[in-house]
């Protein structure tokens, strides 16, 4: 999950696309539309051009994203590229047990929460919350690898219930918020934004605060950044992250809906 917050302005969790990385054929699978993807253990590896880097090709429909996510594979590729396929080893994962709450957010929060003009909202902007992710600046740089394709792919998958918007709102404005892939109880974290200061950061809690009432225990922010790693997420072994996605996709899927009321959740 990369985040955009004028407060924070982590390094970007991947590969930085200035210029066209070389990707030897030989040694990287190429997908055909419907195939199957590669074991996620496949991807290339720690000194490798692109550690996590596991095929290239296929199509971004909603069976082929469903297929990827739910074996802890994830599309990122920039202008130019072909679609490219990841499964990094370590994989950073926030426990929504393991959520730090700052004192200045949890001051943020309860301030949000008693102001009137402010509320959480869940997919009611969807399109507009991946095109700020799209257009929001990362360490002096445009948000370039959510491209017209990304967007139009993941909006579908939002009109069929696999893709979510969690939005920070006040006096009517949408001021930051994120957007996630939930099959069953599976959370993938994809992208924050903000407009306003702090408010990708309630967004995440709500969306933790929304897991902890559903019992949902991890959410998937694919690569470290220190952003996410000061609010307490942690890299696991990719192993141990495919096997808490396999036990979360049993579950049923939650009713996207948020409740006030569980803000207690996350503060004490």
């Amino acid at each position: 999950m990369e985040a955009a917050d004028a407060t924070c302005a982590p390094t970007p969790p991947r590969l930085s696309y200035s210029s066209p990385m070389p990707l030897p054929a030989p040694q990287l699978p190429w997908l055909a539309p419907g195939a199957s993807f590669p074991e996620p253990n496949q991807a290339w590896g720690v000194g490798s051009p692109a550690p996590g880097l596991l095929a290239a090709g296929g199509h971004l429909d909603i069976e082929t994203l469903q297929r990827a996510y739910s074996r802890g594979i994830f599309p990122w590729f920039s202008e130019g590229q072909p679609v490219l396929w990841w499964s990094p080893d370590p994989r950073m994962v926030l426990q929504t047990t393991q959520f730090v709450v700052h004192p200045s957010l949890k001051k943020t929060i309860r301030k949000f929460i008693r102001t009137p003009d402010c509320e959480i909202r869940f997919d009611t902007a969807f399109r507009e919350v991946i095109q700020a992710c799209a257009g929001s600046e990362r360490s002096g740089r445009p948000g370039t690898w959510i491209l017209p394709p990304m967007i139009e792919a993941y909006c579908e998958l939002h009109r069929a219930g696999l893709a979510h918007s969690v939005e920070s709102w006040i006096r009517g404005k949408l001021v930051g918020g994120l957007y996630c892939v939930a099959l069953g109880g599976a959370i993938f974290g994809e992208s924050m934004f903000s407009r306003a200061s702090d408010a990708s950061k309630i967004s995440l809690a709500a969306l933790v605060a929304f897991c902890r009432q559903n019992g949902i225990e991890q959410i998937d922010c694919q690569q470290n950044t220190a952003h996410l790693a000061s609010l307490g997420a942690r890299e696991i072994h990719r192993e141990q992250f495919l096997a808490g996605v396999s036990v979360a996709l049993k579950r049923a899927q939650p009713s996207w809906h948020f409740n006030p009321l569980c803000w207690a959740l996350i503060l004490p």
